[in-house]
C-alpha cells in the first residue's frame, strides 16, 4: 500500500531498533485507516531524532465481539508477535503494547508492500514457502480470520502478516484462505519450527504469553503445538466452524 506524500514514510528498520522506537518513541496521529473494523491508526513515531510509521491500534477503539473477551484484541495482537518472533520467522512486523494518544493498545511497525504482486493469486500458490510458514503459525495462534488483505508481500520475497486480534481463542476457529496444504505433511523447517516453539512455551515464551492472554490460552497454545507435532499435518477444515473468512480479502 502506498502511503501518501503527506504522512511520514516507512522505514525498515533492524527488529531490535524498530521494538525500541516503538516502545519508547512519542507518537503522533496522522490519518485513520476507514477500512478497517477496529480503530487503526496511521502514526508517526519519533526517538531520537529517528521517525518511522507504526499502525497505533487503541483499546478505546475495539468493536465488541461475541466470541473474543472486551478489550483483549490489541494484547492478542502483541501476543502473536511474539509467538512469530519466537518462530525465527518474523511474520508478524515488530509489535508492542504501550499507551498512546488515546490510551493503550497496540503498536506496530508500518511495512511498505510490493503493489506488483496479486493478493488474489498470492494465496492460491502452493509452491511459496513463505507463505507456507503463515498457514503453520496461523494454525498455532488459531487465527480466526487470515484473509488475504491481511498479507503483506514486500519486494525482498518475504511475507508478513497482520491483524491478528480474534486469535488465541480456547475454541477450535482457524479461518483462512490457506487451506491448499490441507492434510500434507509438515515440511522439515516447520517440524523443527514447532519442536522450537515447544519448548519455549514451557520457557520465556509462555511467561511472556501469560502477560498477555489467560492460562488457558497460553495452554491450549502449547497443546495446539502438540497436536502438529503429533499428526505431522497441515490441518484440515473440522467442518464445525466456518473455514473461510469473509469478506475473503
Amino acid at each position: 500500500m502506498s502511503v501518501p506524500e503527506e504522512l511520514t514514510p516507512t522505514q525498515e528498520l533492524p527488529v531490535d531498533t524498530a521494538l525500541e522506537l516503538l516502545r519508547h518513541g512519542t507518537l503522533s496521529i496522522e490519518g485513520r485507516l476507514l477500512d478497517a473494523s477496529n480503530a487503526t491508526l496511521y502514526c508517526s513515531v519519533e526517538l531520537d531524532g529517528l521517525v518511522a510509521a507504526c499502525v497505533y491500534k487503541p483499546v478505546a477503539g475495539e468493536r465488541p465481539l461475541w466470541d473474543f473477551p472486551d478489550g483483549t484484541l490489541a494484547e492478542r495482537e502483541v501476543a502473536a508477535y511474539e509467538v512469530s518472533a519466537a518462530t525465527g520467522w518474523l511474520i508478524v512486523p515488530p509489535t508492542v503494547y504501550r499507551d498512546g494518544p488515546v490510551g493503550p493498545g497496540m503498536a506496530q511497525l508500518w511495512i511498505d508492500t510490493d503493489d506488483r504482486v496479486d493478493i488474489t493469486r498470492l494465496v492460491r500458490r502452493r509452491s511459496s514457502e513463505p507463505l507456507r510458514r503463515v498457514a503453520v503459525f496461523d494454525a498455532v495462534i488459531n487465527n480466526a480470520d487470515r484473509k488475504g488483505g491481511h498479507l503483506l508481500p514486500t519486494r525482498s520475497g518475504h511475507i508478513y502478516g497482520i491483524d491478528h486480534g480474534v486469535t488465541f481463542s480456547v475454541e477450535p476457529k482457524l479461518r483462512t484462505l490457506l487451506w491448499q496444504w490441507a492434510g500434507d505433511a509438515l515440511p522439515d523447517e516447520a517440524i523443527e519450527c514447532l519442536e522450537r516453539l515447544r519448548g519455549a512455551l514451557t520457557a520465556d515464551l509462555g511467561d511472556r504469553l501469560g502477560e498477555l492472554l489467560t492460562t488457558r490460552e497460553v495452554r491450549r497454545t502449547g497443546r495446539r503445538v502438540d497436536n502438529l507435532l503429533r499428526d505431522l499435518t497441515h490441518p484440515q477444515p473440522s467442518g464445525d466452524w466456518p473455514a473461510l473468512p469473509w469478506p475473503p480479502m
